[in-house]
Parts: structure tokens; C-alpha cells; sequence
């Protein structure tokens, strides 16, 4: 997965925390494949490889149900959106 691509300290590190909290988390197996693709579609953007993020953020939408959560996705959607010019669709 992306999240495994990054070179930096401070991401692996939180890419490994991340992992083991959705490991031992008693959330429904749905949202944990929704955060993970949110968090592969931040690394994207972060990036600048936005159609990859948009790709993980609308998987993520597709598996999130839970609103507060979807707003996240659909905010960062928005952004890159928004970085392409494209200012209606954000």
C-alpha cells in the first residue's frame, strides 16, 4: 500500500501506529478499510499525485457510513478539486 511508501520518519511512524490501532480497534471491518484507504489517499495528496488520492478518498467514501468521517473525506476532495481549477466541483 501507499502508506508503506514513505520515506520519512515521522510518517512511518505514524503509518505503524496507525496499523496497530486498526488492529486491535473493535471498529467494523467496513471502517477500517475506509481509513485505510483515507490514509492512502492523504499520502497521495500530500504527494501531489491527486488523481491517485482522489481514487482513495472516493473508495473511502463508497465504505465510510459514518457522517462526521465522510466529511473529512469530502473536505480533502474538495481541496484537490479546488487546486485543479475545478471550483464548482469542489
Amino acid at each position: 500500500p501507499r502508506s508503506q511508501r514513505n520515506d520519512n520518519f515521522i510518517d512511518k511512524t505514524f503509518t505503524i501506529i496507525a496499523d496497530l490501532l486498526l488492529t486491535i480497534s473493535p471498529i467494523a471491518t467496513r471502517s477500517k478499510k475506509a481509513f485505510s484507504y483515507y490514509r492512502n489517499g492523504m499520502s497521495a495528496q500530500a504527494e501531489g499525485e491527486y488523481a491517485e488520492a482522489l481514487q482513495n478518498y472516493y473508495e473511502a467514501m463508497r465504505l465510510e457510513l459514518d457522517p462526521y468521517d465522510r466529511s473529512y473525506i469530502l473536505y480533502n476532495i474538495g481541496l484537490i478539486h479546488a487546486a485543479n481549477g475545478k471550483h464548482a466541483r469542489a
